[in-house]
């Protein structure tokens, strides 16, 4: 009796950041498996932020209502240095657009580390009478409403972002969200005119000729696009809709926890092969301090909010 007296208390005397050093990591990832997101989590926290840490790290899917379902998660998970969230663009796009977020994205958590960073471009279908950028807008003014651009739903990045794109430009086409896949294949099959996306699902429409790319959606060139300007080249000098992937955490975990996973993380983003297999995506490791991550938090935010409120984007 003594002596498991002596365990129990030898127990209760240490921190639960301390005893999690024993449990799995997770990542929660609020996609379905195979996307860009779950393909960026897996090759940096699950092949090996273990090693560094010297901890399991396991990578679990929880898609569903546009990364709420995943995000609630872990907004309700205990602060111990246990759990942590792959946090794509709608992070901080939902809490504009879902009228009854169940958590608050601001006070639920804590920057930890962002992963990479990579462009989107605008493509159009294949047979779309137009040969450029500047065509592209002009077809569209002289047939406001008539066109169409697809997305992977309500609040989700494609669709803000062509939002964006509207206001800057004064055009008017069609959003057609599909909440269950599919809008790339759509528009490379001519079921759709336009979309503004990232490269990894689009690239092999591009090679087989059934989309074409007018222009990259930020600065500099797409590695695979050598030649496509960038919209802010051709006018729109403040138009960049970059996405990015990072780990957040529960807010209450520890500043040790934070610093730990952030130094990880980026020792991981030096590595030849995570960087060769990173940039052949066309996206970028994005090595960062917990303090960079945090203000590129705070500029999206800021950014989306005001075009989420323009375009009445709502997320039901």
């Amino acid at each position: 009796m003594y002596r498991r007296t002596l365990i129990a208390s030898a127990l209760a005397a240490v921190s639960p950041a301390t005893r999690a050093q024993g449990r799995p990591l997770r990542v929660v990832v609020p996609f379905a498996p195979g996307g860009a997101a779950d393909v960026y989590a897996r090759l940096v926290t699950q092949q090996h932020l273990g090693e560094q840490i010297g901890r399991v790290v396991v990578t679990e899917n929880r898609p569903g209502a546009g990364t709420v379902v995943g995000t609630t998660e872990v907004a309700r998970a205990a602060a111990d240095g246990n759990t942590l969230l792959l946090a794509p663009p709608p992070f901080v796009i939902t809490q504009f657009a879902y009228p009854n977020l169940p958590y608050d994205p601001e006070r639920a958590f804590r920057p930890v580390a962002l992963l990479v960073t990579t462009k989107n471009a605008l493509y159009v279908r294949a047979d779309l009478p137009v040969r450029d950028f500047a065509e592209f807008v002009a077809l569209a003014k002289s047939k406001p409403g008539t066109l169409t651009y697809g997305s992977p739903g309500n609040g989700t990045l494609p669709h803000v972002a062509f939002e964006l794109l509207k206001m800057r430009t004064g055009i008017d086409v069609m959003h057609v969200p599909y909440v269950r896949g599919g809008s790339q294949s759509d528009v490379a099959a001519g079921r759709l005119d336009a979309m503004l996306t990232g490269t990894q699902e689009m690239a092999g429409f591009v090679q087989a000729g059934r989309l074409r790319v007018l222009a990259v959606a930020g600065p500099g060139e797409i590695a695979n696009y050598p030649g496509v300007p960038s919209i802010q080249d051709l006018g729109l000098p403040d138009f960049s809709t970059h996405a990015w992937f990072g780990l957040v955490a529960p807010a209450g975990v520890s500043d040790t926890f934070v610093q730990q996973i952030n130094e990880a993380v980026n020792h991981v983003l030096a590595m030849p092969d995570v960087v060769r297999r990173i940039t052949a995506h066309d996206a970028s490791p994005a090595r960062s301090s917990v303090e960079e991550f945090s203000r590129l938090l705070t500029q999206e935010r800021a950014k989306w909010r005001d075009v989420v409120a323009a375009a009445k984007v709502r997320i039901e």
